[in-house]
């Protein structure tokens, strides 16, 4: 495939789909089995809706899955911009992939520690919402060290879409600008804790922003041109 508009087609059909699980996984899952501040109530939803929660394990597995394949197209696209910028755009979207796996151990744990006849059945009822609720946050973090690495990579990636001349300058400057918005919140959870859910909430449609390139890959495609070797 040496057309870059057949390739940014591609990434942005990859980069979509990957979308889906990715936001079932990352909101709408946590959304509906997480009670903040209520141990138990969360313990009671995990358990009476345990599919969703595996489910949700799986969904995330598989987008970030997904996403290993749209850093290769990714790469085929901008290496002809700027073959170090390209190399160094995968590199920072495939760092947090191997986190959110290991992330994701700390869900499957979750289970084992609810499960009153499994190797937890030792502890009382309340020792086990504390050992859940730690392997919550261990997801958490996990999350949030990912993060940093999901702004990161927009940087190099929107420099090498303004530079490509196949994709609108503008999209460029939109990716640098949600990398920012990725950079500022998690910043305030790793240095100022208490003001990270309202840095996020000026950070979130700027995050946003991110979408808009592969939609606009997908839908409106790049100017045609052919890919050297």
């Amino acid at each position: 495939m040496n057309s870059t508009n057949k390739l940014a087609r591609l990434a942005g059909f990859l980069y979509v789909l990957l979308s889906v699980p990715g936001v079932y996984a990352l909101i709408y899952v946590p959304k509906t089995l997480m009670a903040h501040g209520d141990p138990a109530a969360t313990a009671h939803n995990i358990l009476a809706s345990e599919t969703l929660f595996r489910s949700g394990i799986l969904a995330d597995l598989v987008s970030q899955a997904l996403f290993i394949l749209v850093g290769l197209v990714l790469y085929r696209l901008l290496k002809g911009v700027d073959k170090t910028l390209a190399a160094l755009t995968v590199i920072l979207l495939l760092i947090p992939i191997p986190i959110v796996f290991v992330g994701e151990v700390h869900h499957l744990s979750v289970l084992t520690i609810l499960d009153a006849n499994g190797p937890a059945a030792a502890l009382s009822e309340a020792q086990r919402y504390i050992q859940m609720s730690l392997a919550l946050d261990s997801y958490d973090n996990a999350i949030l060290v990912a993060e940093v690495f999901w702004g990161l990579w927009l940087f190099p990636f929107g420099w090498l879409v303004f530079k490509s001349g196949f994709l609108p300058r503008v999209l460029g400057v939109l990716l640098i600008v949600a990398g920012c918005g990725y950079a500022a919140e998690s910043v305030a959870w790793l240095l100022l804790p208490d003001y990270g859910h309202l840095v996020s909430k000026v950070a979130g449609p700027l995050r946003a922003l991110e979408l808009l390139t592969p939609l606009w890959m997908l839908i409106m495609g790049a100017k045609d041109k052919t890919l050297a070797d």
